[in-house]
């Protein structure tokens, strides 16, 4: 199979079921925002291989597969995979493993008791700066017209907090300190 189709020159795409839609369609757009996401994710990975991270390098390596699933579940609007296809579904477990890992996390860090500048370590920062994609991700998501399903809404409002948190976590471990606004 080659990379390139040809089919995408006119500026127009499929989703699944083969409905061709703009490349500027607000799913097209969503399911971008989702990329870049799961990009920035391998970024903080590829930054990050210190074994004091391995749990956070663990759990990314499975968010990065459920952001497929996501973006699997964005570009099926009539819902034609998702319930076929289990590794094609987000649901409402992996939302409370998320909020799990983010108490999991919390509790080696202080508590909060001022906004924080993004920064730290180069995994930490990149971190951050996952969390606002991850956030423009769901605002994409959350414009969608037909809805997105809500549990998708639901998971990646969770994972901007859980990235929040990861970011502290790392810079945390890093024995760098956390900037004060």
């Amino acid at each position: 199979m080659k990379i390139y189709t040809r089919t995408g020159d006119a500026g127009d795409t499929s989703l699944f079921g083969g409905v061709r839609v703009s490349k500027a369609d607000p799913r097209v757009d969503a399911c971008g925002e989702v990329d870049e996401l799961n990009a920035w994710i391998g970024w903080v990975r590829a930054s990050a291989p210190i074994p004091s991270l391995a749990d956070i390098d663990a759990v990314l390596a499975l968010i990065q597969r459920e952001l497929f699933a996501l973006g699997a579940q964005l570009a099926d609007p009539g819902e034609k995979i998702a319930a076929g296809v289990t590794k094609a579904a987000v649901t409402a477990a992996q939302v409370t493993r998320l909020e799990e890992t983010i108490d999991q996390l919390e509790a080696e860090l202080r508590p909060l008791t001022a906004f924080i500048l993004a920064g730290g370590s180069p995994a930490g920062a990149a971190l951050h700066v996952a969390r606002t994609v991850c956030r423009r991700a769901e605002r994409r998501i959350v414009a969608l017209e037909p809805a997105a399903d809500p549990i998708l809404v639901q998971y990646v409002n969770r994972l901007s907090d859980l990235l929040f948190v990861m970011a502290r976590a790392v810079n945390h471990r890093a024995g760098r300190s956390e900037t004060e606004w």
